[in-house]
């Protein structure tokens, strides 16, 4: 299998099932960060703006996010308790529905977070 250069390539090579769950964390974010630049990166799809957003794929048992921010981490710390995390990662089981509002929030909060580094660095 070749890797993927575009997101519609990533998410077609995966059964329809997990298809329609990448569908809906791609659409989580796209609504979160109407903004941001969708992009491969590290073989997975991600976003950027102002920098890198938010990376997801899919694994054998989950939908993986990963915020590319340890802050968030932290921010989210109660919501996050919830699910099994690593660093830099967040699982969302296929047993369960995505949390739209958590995965929502936490797109937000890091564009938020890359638009106020981009301020600071216009600043120096």
């Amino acid at each position: 299998m070749q890797k993927p250069v575009t997101t519609d390539q990533y998410i077609a090579q995966f059964p329809k099932v997990i298809q329609a769950l990448l569908l809906q964390a791609r659409d989580i974010i796209k609504k979160a960060a109407p903004q941001a630049e969708e992009v491969i990166s590290y073989g997975m799809p991600a976003f950027r703006q102002q920098g890198m957003l938010v990376y997801y794929a899919a694994w054998k048992s989950h939908i993986g996010l990963y915020p590319a921010s340890s802050a968030t981490f932290k921010k989210f710390e109660k919501e996050l308790a919830a699910y099994t995390t690593s660093e830099g990662a967040i699982q969302f089981s296929y047993e369960k529905k995505l949390p739209i509002r958590l995965v929502t929030a936490i797109v937000k909060f890091r564009v938020k977070e890359n638009l106020e580094k981009a301020v600071l660095k216009k600043k120096k």
